[in-house]
């Protein structure tokens, strides 16, 4: 499954995402003082709430237009998703993903 994370200046909002449909989506204030770990506490227990595992996360895309908290959004995929986020705005636009906008 995808997890999307939007973060905004108000709030980030993270979606798990499964062939198209959002099947949760959760939303915690923003603050760029907020590490992975800290980051990754939270969003492990809302994923037990929901009945999912942190395992079934096999992709992560992030959009920001906060750029001090792009750097522990990347870490949370990397260090507890184990994958390699796809960062909306950095580089070229031809990801393996199909997006529907």
């Amino acid at each position: 499954m995808l997890l999307a994370i939007d973060a905004g200046n108000t709030n980030l909002v993270f979606a798990l995402v499964d062939g198209g449909q959002i099947k949760a989506r959760w939303r915690i204030a923003t603050d760029a003082r907020r590490t992975a770990d800290q980051y990754a506490v939270w969003l492990h227990q809302l994923l037990e709430l929901e009945g999912f595992s942190k395992d079934a996360v096999d992709a992560v895309i992030i959009g920001t237009v906060v750029p001090r908290a792009l750097h522990n959004l990347e870490v949370l995929a990397s260090k507890y998703f184990h994958c390699e986020p796809l960062v909306a705005g950095q580089g070229a636009a031809a990801w393996p993903i199909q997006l529907d906008v």
